[in-house]
C-alpha cells in the first residue's frame, strides 16, 4: 500500500466543479460554522457545538494523526469553500478506511456536488492509497445520506440498533461499505453508459 502523507502534505484532488484541497489552519472557521449548526449537527452524528479552544485542538490533532487525512470541498467556481470531506481511522494491515463529507454550505445542497467530491475521495482511496474496503455509518432518519452514498455504491451491511442519541430521542445507526472491486465495476459502467462524442469535420 501508498505510504499516506498528512493532511498539509496531501495534493489538490481536481474535479469537474469542484476540487478538494487539503486542509489548512485557514479553514478552521468553517468547521467551527457548520459544528455550530444544530440542523447540520444532527444529521451528522456531532454531539455537541465545537468552541474556538476545541477547533484548536481538532487542528493540532488532525496534523499530528497520520491514520487520517482531511480536504476542504472547493468549488472552481470562485474558489468558494461549501464543506470537509477525509478518510478516518485508515487502517493499513487490513486496507481499511473509514470516510466522510459534509457539505456545510446549505444553499450548495442537492446540486451534485457531494457527488462528485465523493467520487474523488473514493478514487483517491483506492486507486491512489490501494484500499480495499471504504466504510460509513449513517444516521438512520437521514434518509437523504442514506440516498446518496447508495448512489456512490456504498451497500448497508448492519444497523446498530439505538445506536445514535440526539434530543432525547434513540436512533438507528446505519453501516455501509463498498469494496474495490465493486468501485471499479461501477466506475467502468458509469464510463462506458456515457454518450460517445462524434468528431465533427470542419467546414471550409
Amino acid at each position: 500500500m501508498a505510504v499516506e502523507k498528512n493532511s498539509s502534505q496531501q495534493e489538490p484532488l481536481i474535479g469537474r466543479r469542484v476540487y478538494l484541497r487539503p486542509f489548512s489552519k485557514n479553514d478552521l472557521p468553517y468547521v467551527q460554522k457548520w459544528s455550530n449548526d444544530p440542523e447540520i449537527r444532527k444529521l451528522t452524528g456531532e454531539v455537541a457545538p465545537m468552541s474556538s479552544a476545541e477547533a484548536a485542538k481538532f487542528y493540532k490533532e488532525l496534523c499530528a494523526d497520520k491514520e487520517r487525512v482531511w480536504f476542504v470541498i472547493v468549488l472552481k467556481k470562485g474558489n468558494r469553500v461549501i464543506g470537509e470531506a477525509g478518510l478516518l481511522r485508515m487502517f493499513r494491515p487490513w486496507k481499511h478506511t473509514d470516510m466522510t463529507i459534509i457539505i456545510g454550505e446549505k444553499d450548495a445542497w442537492g446540486k451534485g456536488y457531494g457527488t462528485e467530491a465523493g467520487r474523488l475521495l473514493l478514487d483517491y482511496a483506492f486507486e491512489r492509497l490501494g484500499f480495499h474496503r471504504v466504510s460509513v455509518g449513517v444516521v438512520a432518519f437521514n434518509e437523504r445520506a442514506l440516498r446518496f452514498w447508495g448512489g456512490l455504491g456504498f451497500k448497508r451491511e448492519g444497523v446498530h440498533r439505538d445506536g445514535y442519541y440526539c434530543n432525547d430521542k434513540y436512533s438507528d445507526f446505519v453501516m455501509m461499505s463498498i469494496l474495490e472491486d465493486e468501485y471499479r465495476n461501477l466506475h467502468k459502467r458509469e464510463h462506458t453508459s456515457m454518450p460517445s462524442k462524434r468528431r465533427l469535420k470542419r467546414k471550409f
